[in-house]
């Protein structure tokens, strides 16, 4: 079972010779684990095959948290079976939820998941409430992500026993709590940072001993941190989100929910380009936007003028690849920009050369042909922009070129291209220099005395 495309389909035999057959595989873990759909004596249940070294210490774990939930009426699937395999492993089995959808499927459902939406906030509040039930009971869970929460028939439950702790004691420690509390807020956009009242009331309902404001603020830093830290780093490396492939002369990664629409692009992507239709041909770059079966991608190639610029730029990270880590660094953060999709590197082992970036299409029209310089932007694009820029600034982010031509309204947001110059600030002095040219060139791009530019000059962070 090794790789992350072990068989389909298999059997495996259980101690007292049923055999317990595998029919759909949902997650792996090359080496470790296996998860996925099953059928023993002709029931359907969820089988999690534990096969490396220390299997019997995570088995045991997932285990003992199922249990604990279980035991403090915390929702979660049942346990139906936990036992060693006979050729060694060990497999635990849970009542299979065929309907179930997790919390992430349905925030990414969500027409809209901005603060001010009601659906959003509805679908968040009651894991909330659910992990202050957890903390009232006195135990904590070290991975609250929104894919460890499922919704079944009107109700969430919580999985992955192996992260839940029981805390000894008549009340949980409050930095226990905090920690708990700092990692599901760090699941959401940074937009939401001031709009926390309702879910931390939800929380509050279930479980009135909330860590102190200070305390809270310290963990929250902390978590969003690590998050950021975490995810960066799996876009350059092989996991359940990328895939990532290396190689002496390329280095692919593509979001592995696209691998296969993507393949065919991949394969050549040049004579992609060529085939598409071109947005953009100069000396440093050629973008085309090309059809992947029925949906348009825009592929960036970023060139290389001549030797010497070839040569300047062999050591150092490609424009595209400062382009593939900013743009997640914005979806992270809930900041609107493209998805991006795939990026792909010429390399001489560790020498790099050509880069081609791959995104969504975006069906926005500019902002330079969009708004009208002799009347403030409409109320929908200017509450976009400010949300925007507010969020760009308090995260202490740049452009780096701001021309209104990379500011695109979707009918929505304003979404955020060309991330080639872009940059978080480790400081404030960095970024108030930084901010001052963005605000500058962001403002060029019309009439100083237009009302627009008034508008703009008024309700931009000032810095």
């Amino acid at each position: 079972m090794a790789g992350r495309q072990p068989p389909a389909a298999f059997r495996i035999r259980l101690k007292d010779g049923r055999e317990l057959q595998l029919i759909r595989l949902l997650r792996v873990l090359p080496g470790k684990r296996v998860v996925g759909e099953a059928v023993l004596d002709g029931e359907h249940v969820l089988a999690k095959l534990f096969v490396d070294k220390r299997s019997a210490r995570y088995w045991s774990r997932e285990h003992a948290g199922i249990a604990a939930l279980t035991k403090a009426a915390i929702p979660t699937p049942a346990a139906l079976l936990a036992e060693a395999l006979p050729e060694g492993g060990h497999v635990l089995l849970t009542r299979f939820l065929a309907d179930a959808r997790s919390l992430l499927e349905v925030w990414q459902s969500l027409p809209d998941i901005r603060p001010a939406a009601t659906d959003a906030s509805e679908a968040l509040a009651p894991a909330f409430a659910l992990l202050g039930q957890l903390h009232a009971a006195g135990l904590t869970h070290s991975d609250l992500h929104f894919g460890n929460f499922l919704q079944h028939e009107n109700r969430l439950l919580l999985i992955d026993g192996d992260a839940v702790q029981t805390h000894a004691g008549p009340s949980l420690p409050s930095a226990a709590a905090a920690r708990d509390l700092a990692m599901l807020i760090a699941q959401l956009p940074r937009t939401w940072d001031g709009a926390l009242a309702p879910l931390l009331e939800a929380y509050r309902h279930n479980n009135p001993h909330m860590p102190s404001t200070a305390e809270q603020a310290g963990a929250l830093k902390t978590a969003l941190a690590w998050r950021l830290r975490d995810y960066l780093d799996k876009t350059g490396r092989d996991c359940s989100l990328f895939s990532v492939t290396s190689r002496f002369r390329r280095f692919e990664a593509v979001l592995r929910s696209e691998r296969n629409r993507l393949a065919p692009l991949l394969d050549d992507i040049d004579a992609s380009i060529e085939a598409g239709s071109l947005l953009k041909r100069g000396n440093t770059c050629t973008v085309a936007s090309v059809l992947t079966g029925a949906q348009p991608v825009v592929v960036k190639r970023y060139n290389l003028k001549n030797l010497r610029h070839a040569l300047s730029r062999l050591w150092r990270p490609s424009r595209g690849w400062h382009s593939w880590r900013e743009g997640h660094r914005l979806r992270l953060f809930g900041i609107p920009t493209p998805t991006p999709l795939a990026l792909v590197e010429e390399r001489w082992g560790p020498l790099r050369g050509r880069a081609w970036l791959i995104t969504e299409h975006c069906p926005g029209i500019d902002l330079l042909t969009h708004l009208d310089p002799d009347s403030a932007p409409p109320p929908a694009e200017a509450s976009a922009l400010q949300i925007l820029f507010a969020t760009l600034y308090r995260e202490r982010i740049s452009h780096g070129d701001l021309k209104a031509t990379n500011l695109l309204w979707d009918g929505k947001d304003v979404q955020l291209i060309d991330l080639d110059a872009m940059q978080q600030h480790r400081s404030d002095a960095a970024h108030q220099r930084a901010w001052q040219r963005d605000r500058k060139r962001l403002l060029r791009n019309w009439p100083p005395d237009c009302v627009l530019s008034e508008w703009l000059d008024a309700h931009l962070p000032a810095g």
